[in-house]
């Protein structure tokens, strides 16, 4: 199968895929952390290369449901976050209608404001053997949802959430990933699901 993993620098998924035995690239306007096939630059540049599966990871800055308090900071809708969103937004449905017999874009929880299509599935982590949790969703294009693998029942949050509510005695986590490049990053037994359970279709 040749596989296009969109918006992809970790290599993560790119590499499960070709451990599986597929012709899998990733793409990103970063380099890859990982040596393998990469082509670094604009993902529409390469997407019409017929491919069977393309996998796509968006950038989600100004679509996610965790910059609420930056895009209504002071009551009031933040016109420049929201412009970006706009266009983050056309990006993610150009990847979502791509030309390709299957696709998957991946996001976390979006914005209601931007009004994206309803997702296929959503995902943990910890069904799949990492002890962490980090709501994922999935919009599907003919693949099937993916299956659990390895369902934890001991897990802690991987994602920073409500640090703003700890000077309000709220309850809050500060989260494990350590920067941006780590919160972004696919866990590997989501990576291996997708090799093993879209890579036999």
């Amino acid at each position: 199968m040749k596989v296009l993993i969109a918006c992809e620098y970790s290599g993560t998924v790119r590499d499960a895929f070709i451990k599986a035995g597929h012709d899998a690239m990733s793409c990103d306007l970063l380099p890859t952390d990982s040596p393998g096939p990469h082509y670094q630059g604009d993902v529409f540049d390469i997407i019409d290369q017929d491919w069977d599966l393309i996998i796509a990871h968006p950038p989600c800055t100004y679509l996610s449901r965790a910059g609420a308090r930056w895009m209504y900071a002071g009551g009031k809708i933040n016109e420049e976050r929201y412009s970006h969103g706009v266009e983050a937004k056309k990006f993610f449905v150009k990847m979502l209608e791509a030309v390709c017999p299957r696709v998957a874009v991946e996001n976390p929880t979006p914005l209601r404001l931007f009004n994206l299509p309803k997702p296929s599935q959503i995902i943990q982590p910890y069904q799949f053997g990492d002890p962490f949790s980090k709501r994922t969703l999935l919009w599907l294009k003919n693949l099937p949802q993916l299956k659990h693998t390895n369902i934890i029942s001991e897990y802690r949050p991987y994602l920073p959430s409500n640090t703003g509510g700890k000077k309000r005695g709220q309850k809050y986590s500060i989260g494990v990933s350590k920067n941006w490049k780590e919160s972004a990053k696919t866990f590997q037994g989501i990576a291996d699901a997708m090799a093993a359970q879209w890579g036999s279709l």
